[in-house]
Formats: C-alpha cells, structure tokens, sequence
C-alpha cells in the first residue's frame, strides 16, 4: 500500500518537487516579501513571527492512504505557489473556464505574499484513522488534562493542521481557504483561530510584542538567531524517534481565554508581582533592562526574594524546569463576546518543542498548580501536533512517512 501511495502521488503532484513549481528558474532571486518555502526544517516555525494568524485544524474524511498522500501533494503545488505570491494555479482565478468553478477563490489577488508562510503536521489521530499507528511517535502522545483545563472538544485535536501566517490577514486566510477547498472530500475543517499581534518574537531584529494582559511577551523566547538552541530544544534529532520526524518538530497549541475584565480590575502592583516583570520596560525585578538576566536568588530589604517564588517568570524559567525551553509563536485573538458582556478574548498559545512529553508537559503542570495568573485564565482548546521536515528533497509533507 505504501508503494502505491508513493507512485500514485508521483504522479498526482506533477513534478512539485522539481525546483520552483511556479515556474521560476532555480537561479531567480526571490522576491520580497517571500519566505523560502522548501528548506530543511519547515518555514513558520524559526522564521520571524508574521503580525497575523489563521489555524486550522482538519479531520480525515476518508481511511484511504493514496487518496491522502495525493492531497498533500497537491497542498504542496499550492502552498509553493501561495507563499511566493501567487495564486494556486495559473490564471486561476479569473482565467480558466468560465463555466467551472475557478481554481483559485481570488480574494488575494494583487496582494503581495506578505512573508506567508504555511506549516502542517499531523495529529495523533491521524496514524490511527490511516491504519499505521506503529509510525506514529512516541512524543506525539495524548498530552494529560492539566488542572483548571474546560477543553471544548469542538476547539480541541485533528488529524491534520495548517498554520498560515502573514503580516497581511487576507493572505493568511485565503491560504487556509484554498488548501480546504482543495481538501474537499478527503478532509473537511475541524476548527479554526484567527490571530492578530503575535505574542512572541522569534528573532533578535523583532521588538517583544505585548499579550492582552499588557506585558510584553517572550523575552527570553529561543530565537532564530541560536541555532545551537534550535537543535537542542526545538528540532527533532536523529535516534529521538523515527527517522521521518528528523529535522521536523512539535506543536503543541492552546486555546487560552482570558478573563480580561477581571484582569482590567487588579492593582498595577499585583499585575506585575504575578508577572515578576515591570509592566512598562518589561525587566525582571532588580534588573534595568528588559533582556537583563533575572536574577532568582535576589533578595529585597526585608530577605524576601525579589521575584515571588509563584511568580510566572520564575516558574517557566529553565533554571527551575531543569534546562526545559521551548519556542513560543502565539497570537491575541478577540473572538467576539460570550453572551454575558465580556469580551470572548485572549492568548492562542502555540509552541514548537523537540519533545512535547519532556518539555511543555512538565512546564504547562507546574504552572496549572502553582501559578496565580491561572486565576485569569481558562484553557478552552488543546491539540498537539508533529510537524515533519521541510521539503528541501521532498514532495509533501511527511511524503517518507508513506514510502
């Protein structure tokens, strides 16, 4: 079966991975604006955070590997296309026969790519729904339930995702349109979370951006820049498990509403104390800049540590999670209201870990016990994701998982 599936996506991807499938020569010059979309690791992940968001999840409507496999390959024609800035196919839009539905939905049309970038991975469900859960790994186990967890099952897990992002929203969205469009009758869309103002940066030529408590968000997040860090807490190594997953990564994502209202309410010292980070500059208690070092074991006047022992700095820190560090892309979200006058809004957590079981679970149950702003948070969505290599040899995404 695995044999047919890689000869019938042969043919059904048209040669996607021979160079530029849009045409361009393997010598142009990209254009700007263009991340790089066929790389050793996928592009989303280490590349400087994009200003917006959509995420979406999908379920498989079909057990049928070949038919699978042939849908990543045609998401991979267009996803190359996409992120250069162009549409799914040729003329799609507007040029093709006028009596068939357009290859392409045209709401990007004259819009730049915007640095778009799409990532996809897979979900533990995914290798059960397709018969092989022997190549599933180990990693990508069921994460446990976190105290004050109210997971929505309709906002949680999936078979597949796809993150788009883009510091245009339109492009984001027409990305995630066109792949679901393209996805009809082999998978359909779970759920989806739009995001705007990144909460994280990921490279040292971005600002830290700030979360809808106000604070800035990320300071010590691993960057692009640290490539040493990227392979010891982010990229999947060779002997961490199957051979397919090397070079790729982990994502897990969390749906974090925000009791903002209530937030809005609390003195700017008690913000800050559970924080352990002035709000303004964003530094460390004791410190004067916002990328000083927090020093734990300092003390005030009167013994007591300068950063409170429940403080959230302290207790994410690697110094007290045993070296654990993971790399955070998240996004605001403002969902409307909930019915009640309060805003259904806050933190689409996401993060991309070498090993999800050895580091966010162990971070994420330390602060579900122990962290006081979990009195401001709701986690409303969960689902946990791995994310294989980039195609710099490939044709589709996890196209070695099928051979």
């Amino acid at each position: 079966m695995f044999g047919l599936a890689g000869a019938g996506v042969a043919l059904a991807g048209g040669g996607a991975a021979a160079g530029w499938a849009v045409g361009r020569s393997a010598g142009e010059t990209a254009r700007p604006g263009v991340v790089p979309f066929r790389d050793v690791h996928q592009a989303g992940v280490a590349t400087p955070a994009q200003d917006r968001l959509h995420f979406a999840s999908f379920d498989l409507t079909t057990t049928d590997r070949v038919a699978v496999a042939r849908l990543l390959a045609r998401w991979a024609t267009a996803a190359e296309r996409m992120t250069a800035g162009d549409e799914t196919a040729a003329n799609g839009a507007v040029g093709g026969n006028p009596l068939a539905p357009p290859a392409d939905t045209g709401e990007a049309l004259g819009l730049p790519a915007a640095s778009l970038t799409i990532t996809v991975g897979f979900g533990g469900s995914f290798f059960d729904k397709l018969g092989i859960p022997d190549r599933r790994p180990l990693a990508l186990a069921d994460l446990p339930p976190f105290r004050g967890d109210a997971l929505d099952p309709a906002r949680s897990g999936g078979d597949i995702c796809v993150q788009a992002c883009s510091d245009d929203p339109q492009v984001a969205v027409h990305a995630v349109r066109n792949l679901a469009r393209t996805g009809f009758g082999t998978v359909s869309v779970r759920w989806s979370q739009l995001g705007f103002g990144r909460t994280s940066s990921t490279s040292t030529a971005q600002a830290t951006p700030r979360n809808l408590f106000g604070f800035k968000d990320g300071t010590n997040n691993v960057k692009a820049e640290e490539p040493a860090q990227l392979d010891e807490h982010v990229w999947v190594q060779p002997g961490d498990g199957p051979d397919w997953m090397t070079g790729g990564t982990y994502l897990v994502a969390r749906r974090i509403r925000m009791h903002i209202e209530t937030w809005d309410r609390t003195s700017l010292q008690e913000q800050e104390q559970i924080v352990g980070r002035t709000k303004g500059e964003g530094n460390a208690f004791g410190k004067a800049g916002e990328f000083d070092l927090a020093d734990l074991a300092a003390r005030g006047p009167d013994g007591k540590p300068l950063i409170a022992q429940d403080a959230h700095i302290r207790l994410a820190s690697a110094d007290e999670l045993n070296g654990v560090r993971i790399l955070r892309r998240g996004y605001n979200f403002v969902d409307g209201t909930d019915g009640r006058g309060r805003l259904d809004a806050g933190l689409f957590f996401i993060a991309f870990v070498r090993d999800p079981q050895k580091q966010f679970v162990p971070m994420q149950r330390v602060l579900a016990q122990q962290d006081p702003m979990m009195e401001y948070l709701q986690h409303t969505g969960s689902a946990m994701f791995a994310c294989p290599p980039g195609l710099a040899g490939s044709d589709y995404w996890g196209s070695a998982l099928f051979a």
